[in-house]
């Protein structure tokens, strides 16, 4: 039995599908406010709050498995990440004590941070993360790897595909005729379609105790050239508007006011304008292969094609 916690948000929704076509027996810890989309078929609802931790020990009861994909990405105020990133998963761990559950975490390339010189970053390499969030996520894995030393780490970076809110922002400005970028040159990061990622999250399961992994296509891609894939794909030519860094930082400021003033945080701030001007956001994805067999295999053209193709039929996109 699998348990996954946020099994209704983005990559969560995509795995309990997954699970679900392939017959495995899992449970979707859901907080009882919640209103989610109905889950799949064979998909059992567990209720618990990672926060009280209420009934979170009775939802891993009888778990072989728990994949903790429950997390904040976005907050109001930095408490908010430490909440929701560190003190929850505390409180499930906590729940797995002396189980014998294989724990798989999912964190994310930005509790290492970035490359400082274009070489992809290691599972190893030294934790340089540039914000609150990718701080609190930092500070979730070694709460992970104090309490349960035995679990594995994996680290997907953007990830992509239907139902994200994300990256669609920048596939809707391009849909609409034009393209924002920070001055200052190409940018590179590496990226995930999220049906790979679902693959190596299972595929996780087989990892060594104690081990992390950046789950990731091997080959980078830049901001110009998903644009310009995207772009292909809706038969678009895009307007191409560059911004200089005071700007954009500007528009951050401006965007977290909005934020607090509606309650509802958004994706553009000033740290996500930090992250966005560095030149290398990518990862080494060598030992996922050599230790898990596992290697994404969606191209970023194919994995934009669905994607996207799926915005236009939920009426998302008009392309």
């Amino acid at each position: 039995m699998i348990l996954v916690t946020g099994g209704t948000g983005f990559i969560g929704s995509h795995l309990l599908d997954k699970l679900s076509a392939l017959g495995e027996p899992a449970r979707c810890l859901l907080r009882r406010k919640a209103v989610p989309r109905r889950l799949p078929a064979g998909i059992e609802a567990a209720y618990g709050d990672l926060t009280s931790g209420e009934g979170v020990e009775e939802a891993v009861g009888g778990a072989d498995t728990v994949i903790h994909l429950a997390g904040v990405t976005k907050a109001l105020a930095a408490r908010d990440y430490y909440a929701g990133n560190v003190r929850a998963t505390e409180t499930l761990v906590r729940a797995l004590a002396g189980r014998g559950i294989r724990l798989v975490h999912v964190s994310t390339l930005a509790a290492i941070g970035p490359s400082g010189d274009g070489t992809p970053v290691a599972e190893d390499a030294q934790p340089r993360p540039l914000t609150d969030y990718g701080k609190s996520k930092l500070e979730a894995e070694r709460t992970v790897r104090a309490l349960a030393p035995d679990a594995v780490i994996v680290r997907p970076p953007v990830v992509y595909g239907p139902r994200d809110t994300d990256v669609f922002q920048m596939l809707r400005s391009i849909s609409k005729g034009w393209m924002l970028e920070i001055a200052g040159g190409e940018r590179w990061f590496s990226a995930i379609y999220v049906g790979d990622l679902v693959e190596g999250l299972l595929a996780a399961r087989r990892g060594a105790g104690g081990r992390a992994y950046f789950l990731a296509h091997p080959l980078p891609v830049s901001w110009s050239e998903m644009g310009a894939a995207a772009a292909r794909i809706m038969a678009r030519r895009p307007r191409v508007v560059r911004v200089p860094p005071s700007v954009a930082y500007a528009v951050g400021l401006g965007a977290e006011a909005w934020s607090h003033i509606t309650r509802k945080p958004g994706i553009i701030s000033r740290e996500k304008v930090a992250e966005a001007r560095c030149r290398w956001w990518t990862c080494d994805t060598r030992r996922a292969a050599a230790e898990l067999g596992f290697e994404a295999r969606t191209p970023l053209d194919a994995g934009l094609a669905q994607t996207l193709a799926w915005y236009k039929e939920a009426a998302w996109l008009k392309y």
